[in-house]
This record gives C-alpha cells, structure tokens and sequence, in this order.
C-alpha cells in the first residue's frame, strides 16, 4: 500500500497508468467509471493532483476513444447537419439529453465534490444502480426507437432528467442513461451507443471545467501524470466499448447489474 504522503508521481508511473486503465475499463459501462477511481485513491491512500482533477481529466482518453470507435458515425453527422435531417435529430437529441446534467453540474459542481465525493456515497449508489438496472431488464419495455435520431426531442430530454441522477458519484452516467433509454423505450444497443455519444459533451465540459479551475495549481509532474492516465484511460476505453456492445447483445445489462450490487456490498463491509 503506497504511504499516505505520496504524490501521484511519487507513487510511480504503474499507480498512474493502473488508475487510467481503471477509468478507461469502466467509463463506458454502466457501473460508474468515478466511483472506482473514489474506491481505488481512497483505498491505496494516494494523492493525486488537487480537487479531483486526475479523475475528471483523464476522461479525456475515453472521449477520444468515442471518437476512434464511433468515427464514420460521427463523421457522417457532421458531414450531413447542413442537408441530413437524422443528422441534425442526431445532434439535437445527443444535446438535449446532456443539458439537464450539464446545467446541473454546472450550479452544484462544488457541492457535489464536497459532499459526495465519498467511499460511503459510492457504495450505497453502486448498488441502488445495480437494482435498478435488474428491475429495467424485468419491466422490458416495448421498443419504439432503434437509431438515436429516431428518438424524439421530449423523450431525449426526459432520458436527461434521468441522466442527472449521475452527478451522484457512484450511480453511473452510463447507466443512469442508459436505464432511462430504455424506459421510454429505446432498444438495448441503441441504448448502450446512445449513452457513449451523449458522454462526448458532457465529458468535454467536465474536463474543461475542472482544468480551467485547477490549471493555476497544477505543476509539471502533475501535466505528465495527467496524460500518462489519459492515455491509458484511451486504449482501455476502446476495449470496453467493444465487450459492452458484444455483452448487451448476447446477455443484457443484468451481469453489469450484479457486479455493482457485489462491489457495493464488498465497498460497504469496507469503508463502514
């Protein structure tokens, strides 16, 4: 266990890379990509970067890993938002369900930290998730949307509404949206891919956000430290992309479900 005293560079490069590979695994499933990075630093006792800005920023990885994944999808939106209208229903949905979270975020991000950044808060949420997302997989809602920009603009809203549950670290942004996708209807992939586009703008404003607040504090070790995560957070996030997919057409989001109701519970035991 790395001594309570030492830094993110201190603790090495492999602590660094461990913890990015940890976001990059786990931003894109639906069992919270935050809360195991709040378990992970709480139980090596590592100090990273202030304000919990490591956490936030090596996102960055996983949003390039959307982009590399998803590129021709998203390449044909932009080249088509002048004369394609699922293309403009693309990007008015994607934007529409990240606004309530986002202005949310916006208001209490300091809040938030404070308050909820926490192993305690973490536990409890990973396994309120976790039932959830079985009682969803039991209601089995017909479906009624099979593409994104088939949804409509009342109910992308409504899966944001359902997407501010998130900002409770734990919860999941991945599965909050995912849950309230398929609520109103939206078939499982489609579900799954929808909560990976929506993630681009709200990790993007999350990450500036944090860094502008934090970019006077930070030192040069810290700047290496936080590309070093998310590089690794990148290359991990691709690889989750692609086992989510392939798990939700085979199984369904149960097998995510029962793994965060176990680590919540091993959490709980833990840190109570």
């Amino acid at each position: 266990m790395a001594d309570p005293t030492d830094t993110a560079s201190e603790a090495g490069l492999a602590a660094v890379l461990a913890l990015g590979a940890l976001e990059g695994l786990t931003e894109f499933l639906p069992v919270s990509s935050t809360g195991h990075l709040i378990l992970a630093v709480d139980h090596f006792r590592l100090t990273l970067p202030p304000e919990r800005v490591f956490e936030v920023a090596i996102q960055s990885g996983a949003i390039m890993a959307v982009c590399v994944v998803y590129f021709t999808r998203l390449r044909d939106v932009v080249l088509g938002l002048q004369r394609d209208s699922p293309a403009r229903a693309f990007v008015r949905n994607v934007v529409l369900t990240s606004l309530p979270a986002a202005i949310l975020g916006f208001l209490f991000h300091e809040a938030i930290l404070t308050a909820l950044f926490d192993p305690r808060v973490v536990a409890v949420a990973l396994i309120l998730g976790g039932l959830a997302m079985l009682a969803t997989e039991l209601i089995r809602t017909p479906v009624r949307f099979t593409d994104v920009s088939d949804i409509s603009p009342s109910v992308a809203i409504a899966v944001g509404v359902a997407q501010c549950l998130a900002l409770i670290p734990g919860i999941s942004r991945s599965a909050a949206t995912i849950i309230g996708a398929l609520l109103v209807g939206v078939e499982r992939r489609t579900a799954a891919a929808y909560s990976f586009f929506v993630a681009l703008p709200v990790l993007l404003g999350a990450t500036g956000l944090q860094l502008t607040r934090t970019a006077d504090s930070l030192r040069a070790d810290d700047v290496v430290v936080l590309t070093a995560g998310g590089v690794a957070a990148f290359v991990f996030a691709v690889l989750s992309i692609q086992v989510m997919i392939a798990v939700v057409a085979r199984i369904g989001f149960a097998p995510f479900a029962i793994y965060r109701i176990a680590l919540g519970s091993l959490a709980l035991l833990v840190v109570w």
